[in-house]
């Protein structure tokens, strides 16, 4: 089975670090990136197949947390928060699993890791795994 994945996040470095990563997984595909939760729901009217979501929580226009809610009513996909703010116990990370959430890892370096793979990869690609049941 083919996952399709959407790439949420305003740094255009951070969604082409992401997509590198998720695009060396067996069976992921990236097929639509947003620069913030406006675009993003653009796209998810445009890719109605989506299996994940991987989405930033600061970005202009409209963050994370809001695509989120919206996102829920909207989309079956799994929605995986990507954040260096989504600290485990911080209030971003609270309100994100409130608002659905399937799952949350934290950027290991700021906003923009361009260490994402190396210090990152391994627990993202399992916890995104577990989240889609595979």
């Amino acid at each position: 089975m083919a996952y399709n994945v959407m790439i949420v996040d305003d740094s255009v470095m951070m969604r082409n670090v992401t997509r590198n990563l998720v695009s060396k997984w067996a069976n992921f595909s990236v097929v639509a990136t947003a620069e913030n939760g406006k675009k993003a729901l653009e796209e998810l009217d445009k890719h109605k197949d989506l299996a994940l979501i991987l989405l930033d929580i600061e970005m202009p226009e409209m963050d994370g947390l809001e695509f989120l809610r919206l996102a829920r009513l909207r989309t079956k996909a799994k929605i995986v928060i990507l954040s260096s703010v989504a600290i485990a116990g911080s209030p971003y990370a609270a309100k994100a699993r409130m608002l659905g959430a399937d799952a949350i890892i934290t950027k290991p370096s700021g906003a923009v890791s361009l260490d994402l793979a190396e210090k990152r990869g391994a627990e993202m690609q399992q916890t995104i795994k577990k989240v889609l049941g595979i």
